[in-house]
């Protein structure tokens, strides 16, 4: 038997002090990275898919960005 899944990890990479595009408020925001890998008997192998984004802290929203928009912001 064969334990095959997926596994989802959230990396932190910046806290930087934006103004929000939903609220409207200068508030910190988290830069994050998503990726995705495949699990044999839980171990991950490769990542499959990566994605950034940014949480504005102050209202909670969360959106995609760019790969190239994120390393600018860095």
């Amino acid at each position: 038997m064969v334990i095959f899944g997926w596994r989802t990890t959230i990396e932190q990479i910046r806290m930087l002090t934006l103004v929000c595009g939903h609220c409207h408020h200068q508030s910190a925001h988290n830069l994050f990275r998503r990726y995705t890998k495949p699990t044999i008997f839980f171990i991950p192998l490769f990542t499959i898919s990566s994605k950034y984004g940014l949480q504005c802290t102050f209202c909670g929203v969360s959106y995609d960005i760019s790969k190239m928009h994120a390393h600018q912001l860095v």
